[in-house]
């Protein structure tokens, strides 16, 4: 269990800059579940996750607990000793899910962990990229494998397929200004000229041996002429 979370917990650090300490969005299921599991989670997280943690909820999440009376008193207390973080819903309270959804809305910039029993609010968690999942199963603490979409996330900006259309354009335009452009299209054409034969090569040697024979044949009859003088 450690290796395992050990690698999860790279994976977000390195993709999405998850740093200490590490803040855990906690609801009334999940509190419920360790309560009932005699799991300490503020003991026995810190350990999980490699780090510091910040266990967090919100007042949603709180009043739900509340409205549900005695059969979750517990679940309430372990919630309330959470470090509260603000939502949206000040004046009018929401579902716990709800409410959890919304604090990890536009790619999650306050790098929360979600952890639910609510398996409706886990398939919507994995819908969002970069949103840790925590659960508990047979009584320990569970973090959940990368879903497939931040998998996909990360996958694109790999491959630099999440640069905006606008800046592709900025860069096409700034090449054509220094002249890039059009030096980087001269030595594509350069490199496809095939190298043809030697024009030198080709011309006729019989031609110049001949005309090169002529002066030394009559350099040598003039020098019989005067020795015959």
């Amino acid at each position: 269990r450690q290796k395992h979370a050990k690698k999860i917990m790279g994976f977000y650090k390195h993709n999405f800059h998850f740093c200490e300490p590490f803040q855990v969005l906690l609801d009334g299921t999940f509190c419920q579940a360790a309560l009932r599991n005699k799991i300490q989670i503020r003991e026995q997280l810190p350990g999980y996750l490699g780090g510091i943690t910040q266990l967090c909820t919100t007042r949603c999440v709180l009043k739900e607990l509340q409205s549900l009376g005695k059969a979750l008193y517990g679940a309430k207390l372990i919630a309330q000793r959470s470090e509260v973080r603000n939502c949206s819903h000040h004046k009018d309270p929401v579902g716990g899910s709800v409410c959890l959804l919304s604090m990890i809305e536009d790619g999650n910039p306050q790098h929360f962990f979600i952890a639910t029993q609510d398996q409706d609010l886990a398939n919507k968690v994995k819908k969002k990229p970069g949103v840790p999942l925590l659960f508990i199963i047979q009584n320990t603490m569970v973090l959940d494998k990368p879903s497939p979409k931040s998998l996909a996330f990360v996958q694109k900006l790999q491959t630099n397929q999440l640069v905006p259309e606008y800046q592709k354009q900025s860069i096409v335009q700034l090449k054509e200004k220094e002249g890039l452009a059009n030096q980087e299209g001269a030595r594509r054409r350069k490199r496809k000229r095939a190298g043809g034969p030697n024009p030198l090569s080709c011309l006729k040697k019989k031609k110049k041996t001949q005309e090169g024979q002529e002066p030394s044949a009559e350099k040598k009859k003039r020098r019989k002429r005067k020795r015959n003088r």
